[in-house]
């Protein structure tokens, strides 16, 4: 049997306003992500931009299989604290599926019949 593929919620935070709102979601947010397997891949710092430009923060939070990502999200205990997030800061957030063990570019091509 196949393991099921990691899934990643990824949030590019272009603007923050790091007041009380984010300070109350940042204490709340780790109790929300422990019962689906949730952890921080990366959690802001800077970059270094080599191409193109970049604006804001990264978050990366990964889970063992998209279910358990998409569980987090619609969570009560999630959904009780999202507008702390979303009244405070501006961006995207999206969850994407990783790839198999051993992956590699070509195999892409190969899905696409290329």
């Amino acid at each position: 049997m196949t393991a099921p593929l990691k899934a990643y919620a990824i949030a590019h935070l272009r603007q923050v306003d790091f007041g009380a709102g984010i300070i109350e979601y940042l204490k709340r947010i780790d109790a929300t992500l422990e019962p689906f397997g949730g952890r921080y891949v990366v959690h802001g710092g800077r970059p270094t931009v080599l191409e193109g430009g970049w604006v804001g923060d990264l978050v990366i939070i990964g889970f063992p299989d998209r279910q358990s990502a998409e569980a987090w999200y619609h969570s009560p205990a999630y959904r009780e604290i999202i507008a702390l997030r979303t009244d405070n800061s501006a961006g995207d957030v999206i969850l994407v599926e990783g790839v198999k063990e051993g992956h590699c570019a070509t195999g892409l091509l190969a899905e696409l019949g290329v």
